[in-house]
């Protein structure tokens, strides 16, 4: 069973940057199939595609988001991370990582989700 948990501070100050880990157990990471995302959902709204990193490392980013944002791995310590800079109010949202196939593709597995605050 692949089990994905996101981990990292749950309230930031605008203007910081934030940084989420993702730490994956079970399952195989060892694959060209698999991509791994982050995915975000604010309050009130839908989800939002941030990014996704494959296992070679190719990263592949929301337009959106892209000057803001980077995703890299770390294999030897199965897990993942994103960092996103120069936070607004607006950037308030659950953040969730998975495992999928494609860019971001069906996501078949989820982590249960952390809530970052961007507040003053």
């Amino acid at each position: 069973q692949v089990l994905l948990q996101e981990s990292g501070p749950g309230l930031v100050k605008p203007s910081q940057t934030l940084d989420l880990t993702c730490t994956i157990s079970g399952g195989s990471i060892a694959s060209n199939n698999y991509f791994w995302t982050w995915i975000r959902q604010p309050p009130g709204k839908g989800p939002e595609w941030i990014g996704t990193i494959g296992y070679s490392g190719g990263a592949y980013y929301s337009p959106s988001l892209k000057s803001r944002t980077s995703i890299s791995k770390n294999w030897s310590n199965w897990q993942f991370s994103l960092h996103l800079s120069s936070l607004t109010p607006e950037d308030t949202a659950v953040y969730y990582c998975a495992r999928g196939y494609g860019v971001p593709g069906y996501l078949e597995h989820w982590g249960q989700g952390t809530l970052v605050t961007v507040s003053s």
